[in-house]
Order: C-alpha cells, then structure tokens, then sequence
C-alpha cells in the first residue's frame, strides 16, 4: 500500500503506460454495505461528485457513511493510462489519482456538505502524498461534474484555507477540476471495493485532522450532524 518507490510527479501523456482497450478485471454489481449499484443505474436526479485523498479505502469508507449518498466507489482518475490497474497507477506512470466515486441524491445533501467532509479527514497540503503514502497517485483533487459542485469546490478550498492559515499550516495543493477536463473514472478491482467493510483492521489514513469547513453549514442546519469515523 505504501508508495515509496512511487514518482512525485507527473508523467506527460506521451510517457504515459500505454493501458488497454477494455477493463482487464471484474467489478462487482452491488455495494457491499449500501447495496445499491456500484455503477448504475441510480434513481434519476442522482448526481456524481468525484474526491480524491490519499488511499482510496479509507476515503471511500468516509463517504458511504453520510446521508444522502446513494453509492461509492474506489477507482483511478485524472491520469492518462486507460483502464489501468492498480499495481500500474500506484508506479505513478499512469497519471491518475486513487479516487472515490460519490453518488448522491441532491435533495438530501449538497456538495457543500460532502466537500467538508473531504476537507476535515485528509491533510490537503502535502502535495503528491498523504502521509505514509507518496507518489501523485495519492495526491489530494476534487472533480465536479455540475456548476453548484464546481461553485462549493472552490468556496470551501478558499474557506478551509483560512482555517489552515490559522492554524500556521501551508498552502492547500488540492487539485481542482472537471471531470470532463481529467477524463474518464476507471473503476478499481474487486477487492478494492469498499475494502474495510471487507477488512474492518484494514489499513486506513484517514480521519478527523482537527479543523473544520465552516462552508455551507450555517444554510443547512438540519443536515449538520455528520459525524466523520474514526
């Protein structure tokens, strides 16, 4: 899991592995914990917000647990390689980011409410890391798919930057774009879904770093009471 040997920057498209046509494993139909389909299709008005934060089994555990979230999913974004795998994506010549897909309904939560969740659980200035973890593989992004998710990306980076601020901390290194921009989400292999329901003693760097998104929370009082997981 850890990425030591991993690059710390980015390869060009043209140094790039090469990856293949089709997925070269099998992905599972049914979320294990939510039991809803892992890639549709999902009751209409359904809306996809992609984050990434690191390892991908501890950030996809985050998001399941919220309200309002229909589906997760672990997988590789923001690369070149298509449909990679994981050992290729964590060499770091792929280009893509480990990734959680976030399906959600937008009349019982709002992209401002998920992203402060992604803000509070990871440290967002590391760069291409996350702790134990190096490489740009686990690097920290935010891929929007709609307007409001671009709009609450961008106020809630601008607002937790003030809480790092004032905390002495650094400059946030989240990289924020479309999903159209960073192309496709190539779905991770089996045992990557939902992998700590599978291993609750699982390896996981992720959880409350101490500060708090302030974005969006004073509009939606009754929606506040997310409790992030140990």
């Amino acid at each position: 899991m850890f990425g030591s040997r991993a690059k710390t920057t980015m390869p060009t498209a043209e140094e790039a592995l090469r990856g293949r046509d089709t997925r070269p494993f099998t992905v599972p139909t049914t979320h294990e914990v939510l039991g809803t389909p892992l890639e549709g299709p999902w009751p209409e008005g359904t809306e996809v917000l992609y984050v990434a934060m690191g390892c991908f089994w501890g950030a996809e555990r985050i998001f399941w647990k919220l309200p309002g979230v229909v589906t997760t999913a672990a997988g590789y974004m923001g690369g070149y390689t298509p449909n990679p795998t994981y050992e290729e994506t964590c060499t770091g010549r792929t280009g893509h980011a480990e990734t959680v897909l976030v399906a959600y309904d937008p009349t019982q939560t709002t992209p401002e409410l998920l992203l402060k969740a992604f803000w509070e659980n990871h440290d967002p200035t590391q760069g291409n890391r996350q702790g134990n973890d190096i490489g740009t593989a686990y690097r920290s992004a935010i891929f929007w798919t709609t307007p409001e998710q671009e709009r609450a990306a961008r106020a809630t980076r601008e607002a937790f930057q003030g809480e790092v601020t004032r905390v002495g901390g650094g400059e946030i290194t989240t990289q924020l774009a479309s999903a159209d921009e960073v192309g496709p989400f190539y779905y991770a292999e089996d045992y990557h879904q939902q992998y700590l329901h599978k291993n609750p003693n699982g390896y996981c760097n992720h959880g409350p770093n101490g500060l708090t998104c302030p974005v969006g929370v004073a509009n939606l009082p009754a929606q506040t009471d997310i409790v992030p997981p140990a």
